[in-house]
């Protein structure tokens, strides 16, 4: 069967602790030297991604979290372990520019294997591995390989407001009993709309 090969080396995209440093609640804490790996699929593939578990200074191990440009919606599988995923839309000033420090609307909503996460139009999202072994997950948002760096992100998907407000607007932390529970962002103005899915927030 004749298969095109000149994109594997493209397939294989890692997060490194470094550029995670952007997105952590405590940027200096330590972590793994990577914190997760993608086995990106291109168009016709579905992606693969692997997390690490553990935590960084209390904070769950995450992807960097990310707004699709475009009308793109995504689903996900989760194909082993459990975790956390986040949705926040942001409020959109009167030009259509998203707001970065005002959300319309965050969920929070735990996730095992087996399960099935619709992430909607509009919504930004990433995901959070709260268990004790990999989290596996498999989704459909194709990845342009025209990219110049294989390691670069998607052509499909925007960082830029993840980093400027240093996550979204809650953090999935390790309480006390070593349960998942949220933690405030204070850089974020103001939340219209949220369901916390049952997670304790700490102060």
């Amino acid at each position: 069967m004749p298969i095109d090969f000149s994109n594997v080396p493209k397939h294989l995209a890692l997060r490194t602790h470094e550029k995670m440093q952007d997105v952590l609640m405590d940027p200096s804490g330590v972590g793994p030297t990577v914190h997760y790996y993608m086995i990106r699929g291109g168009v016709d593939q579905k992606n693969t991604t692997v997390w690490e578990p553990g935590t960084i200074s209390g904070e769950y191990i995450k992807t960097y979290g990310h707004y699709h440009v475009g009308d793109l919606s995504e689903n996900y599988l989760i194909a082993y372990g459990q975790g956390v995923a986040l949705l926040q839309k942001l409020a959109e000033a009167e030009n259509g520019d998203l707001i970065a420090d005002e959300v319309e609307e965050f969920q929070a909503i735990s996730v095992k294997t087996g399960d099935n996460v619709f992430m909607p139009l509009k919504f930004g999202h990433l995901v959070v591995n709260t268990g004790q072994t990999y989290l596996v997950t498999i989704d459909d948002s194709p990845v342009d390989f025209e990219d110049r760096d294989p390691v670069s992100f998607p052509g499909h998907a925007d960082y830029e407001l993840v980093r400027q407000m240093r996550g979204f607007a809650y953090y999935v932390v390790e309480d006390e009993n070593g349960n998942p529970a949220l933690k405030r962002n204070p850089l974020y103005k103001s939340i219209a709309k949220e369901d916390l899915g049952g997670l304790q927030v700490l102060e």
